[in-house]
């Protein structure tokens, strides 16, 4: 009698390849949609900013620097006219007007440029610094030379709040900073240069003014009078715009935006229940 074959062992299972995951991509960029395509209009912007704001601080500082105020009052340059009368401490707080303002204007450009930010973050705070001191000291001049402005009563409460709106935004500005709220402190600043860039649009709307207004005076017009009637609205129309602009972009960057009444904080440590359900009856 043959020995029992021993147990044939049960046959093991093929071995299979290890499943495979999906190949993992590299997380795609975070940008907003439609930032790219923005871009280059963006830089335009930048650039037709950056090059108005250096020519009027140019054209400013070379102005009223060639000349006694007297001179050029002859020569019917600048508003030299509503100063040249007036007293020495007027007429020096025009001249650090101007100069505080060219460099405001100079400066905040430069203190928009997120380039600047990244590459020189040290430049940027000591420029920051300076730019902030000019807003001040130039808000300050021209509340003392605010009673002889060219445009009167307009001018008093146009310029008058225009100069209180900028030295406010800048304080603001440099509080959120210290605070260390960054985004809080790049939409104050944002609008702090929208009211330094005034210096430049107050110059865009008496040009164009005076353009819609001259063809319907005659030949016969009277210059000065064609001239106050053109600048009588530009104390306001110098910034306002240029504040509606501001609010714009800040929404758009996704900054916070200017509220002129806050949201109350729903109340701490207070439970919010929810209705009891009730089942329906038969």
């Amino acid at each position: 009698m043959s020995a029992p074959h021993p147990a044939t062992p049960a046959a093991l299972p093929t071995s299979q390849p290890a499943p495979t995951s999906p190949a993992i991509s590299p997380p795609a960029s975070r940008r907003p949609p439609g930032r790219g395509r923005e871009r280059p209009h963006a830089r335009a912007g930048f650039a037709v900013v950056a090059l108005a704001a250096l020519a009027i601080a140019v054209i400013s500082v070379a102005t009223y620097g060639q000349a006694s105020l007297r001179e050029l009052a002859a020569d019917d340059a600048g508003l030299a006219s509503a100063y040249a009368d007036e007293p020495v401490l007027v007429q020096g707080a025009l001249y650090v007007h101007i100069t505080t303002s060219a460099f405001a204007l100079v400066a905040g450009v430069l203190q928009l440029s997120a380039r600047l930010r990244r590459r020189a973050p040290r430049g940027h705070r000591v420029l920051g610094r300076a730019y902030l001191v000019a807003v001040g000291v130039g808000a300050v001049s021209s509340l003392v030379i605010l009673p002889a402005n060219s445009a009167g009563l307009t001018g008093v409460f146009g310029f008058g709040t225009l100069a209180v709106l900028w030295a406010g935004s800048g304080a603001r500005a440099l509080v959120a900073i210290r605070r260390g709220d960054v985004a809080g402190h790049e939409a104050w600043m944002l609008r702090t240069y929208a009211l330094t860039f005034a210096a430049v649009t107050l110059r865009t709307w008496t040009g164009v003014l005076l353009a819609v207004l001259a063809p319907g005076s005659g030949p016969d017009a009277d210059a000065d009078a064609l001239f106050a009637q053109a600048y009588a609205p530009v104390p306001f129309l110098a910034w306002l715009p240029n504040l509606v602009v501001a609010e714009w972009l800040i929404r758009r960057r996704g900054l916070p935006a200017y509220r002129l009444t806050s949201v109350p904080a729903p109340a701490q440590g207070r439970a919010v229940t929810a209705p009891a359900l009730t089942a329906p009856g038969p």
